[in-house]
């Protein structure tokens, strides 16, 4: 036997029609993709410009090094042919911040804002994110901050520059024992490097990240060439004295 009155239940049936033929009628619009805001070849253009981007920042203190300014004015190119304001404003604020990220010390405050704003980008909607307009405001903004005036490097601080220096004595005799195996291990190297850079450049140590990177590009080369083994050598030596300085 039904819990409720037959009555009851007609009545709410009733009630409720309306707001099911409303739905019915809006399900068929909801299912609808939404229309595309740009060709479908220059997004996919725009995703594989990210991606490039994304990669040559990973290996920013090694082989991606050089490829950075290139990958960022590949991106504004593209930024230009969508006539977008929004990504028009992004690849400006990334083009400043390539000649600011040129500069003798870039504030971290700037590496960190690149640090986010490439990552961000690096997926695989590009352009057509519904919150493609929202974010490309955000980091630009974000960029334009970190380029203004002002946002020089913090004073040094002695207290982490010798905890740097004693943190990176297992790693730099890691480095000696990638160098030294038969065959030299070249992946090993480029690891404990990146690490060891990514370190540096919290603290700002320019003159160390310069150094790593001229390590790791040099671990490109056939390191059981007798050349290639004194050039890395030199540099690991060159690296070593650097991060001793700092504790003295």
């Amino acid at each position: 036997m039904s819990e409720f009155p037959e009555g009851e239940l007609e009545e709410t049936r009733a009630a409720l029609a309306p707001t099911l033929e409303a739905t019915a009628a809006i399900l068929p619009w909801l299912a609808k993709p939404r229309p595309l805001r740009f060709a479908e070849q220059l997004n996919q253009r725009w995703v594989a410009a990210c991606a490039r981007l994304a990669a040559a920042w990973s290996a920013r203190h090694g082989e991606g090094a050089d490829d950075i300014r290139p990958a960022i004015f590949a991106l504004y190119a593209i930024a230009l042919e969508t006539a977008d304001a929004d990504c028009l404003r992004l690849g400006e604020a990334l083009a400043s911040a390539t000649d600011a990220l040129e500069a003798t010390a870039p504030p971290p405050r700037l590496l960190a804002a690149l640090t986010a704003s490439i990552e961000c980008f690096d997926e695989a909607s590009g352009l057509e994110h519904v919150l493609f307009g929202e974010r490309a405001r955000h980091f630009a903004q974000r960029l334009e901050t970190s380029c203004a005036p002002g946002q020089s490097a913090s004073p040094r601080s002695a207290v982490l520059d010798q905890l740097f220096v004693s943190e990176t004595g297992e790693r730099l005799e890691r480095m000696h024992e990638a160098l030294a195996a038969l065959p030299p291990d070249a992946y090993a190297l480029k690891l404990e490097a990146g690490e060891l850079a990514q370190q540096a450049e919290h603290l700002e140590l320019y003159g160390v990240l310069h150094l790593i990177g001229q390590l790791t590009r040099a671990t490109s080369g056939d390191l059981e060439a007798p050349a290639v083994r004194q050039n890395l050598l030199d540099l690991l030596q060159q690296l070593e004295t650097a991060i001793v300085a700092l504790g003295t």
